[in-house]
């Protein structure tokens, strides 16, 4: 595990500059923080954070913060189509890569509900249809072509889609 507390150069001069067990008592830090600094000191000639090892990213914060900005204006957007986004302005990234970014701002990939696509105005064009219809007689009902044993697909395929 990494510290989660940056110490200021001057603390971290007094601690070279004395033992661990009275300093940590003078500054009110634990014996193993100081004893940290000490090594740190004689492996590396500085008290000064070493920089880390591993690839920087490759997407600017810049151009994370707008696809976060894209995905909160459009939820539904996929990795691909955000993807497509980034070649645009010249980033080469892998789908995951995306991913990842959109994890590390909170924005995790769910299920969209599935809602009803009524509008008010069709709840009221069905009950005026029931209301108009209500004294026909079974016969009448026998001449009507039932269609909801048919599937028909208005938004394209059957699938849920993801949401961020």
């Amino acid at each position: 595990m990494g510290k989660t507390k940056e110490h200021s150069k001057v603390i971290k001069d007094k601690i070279v500059e004395g033992h661990k067990e009275t300093l940590s008592k003078e500054l009110g830090l634990p014996v193993s923080t100081v004893g940290s600094i000490i090594r740190k000191w004689k492996a590396y000639g500085t008290i000064v954070n070493i920089p880390q090892p591993g690839q920087p990213f490759k997407v600017s914060s810049r151009a994370e913060s707008r696809l976060v900005q894209r995905v909160k204006a459009d939820p539904r957007a996929t990795r691909r189509e955000l993807w497509e986004d980034l070649m645009v302005v010249g980033t080469l990234v892998s789908i995951n890569t995306i991913s990842n970014i959109l994890h590390r701002n909170g924005l995790h990939s769910r299920r969209a509900r599935k809602v009803p696509l009524l509008s008010k105005h069709h709840v009221k064009a069905c009950l005026k249809f029931a209301h108009d219809h209500l004294e026909e007689s079974e016969a009448d009902w026998f001449k009507v072509l039932w269609s909801d044993e048919t599937k028909i697909e208005v938004f394209g395929a059957d699938h849920t889609r993801g949401v961020w």
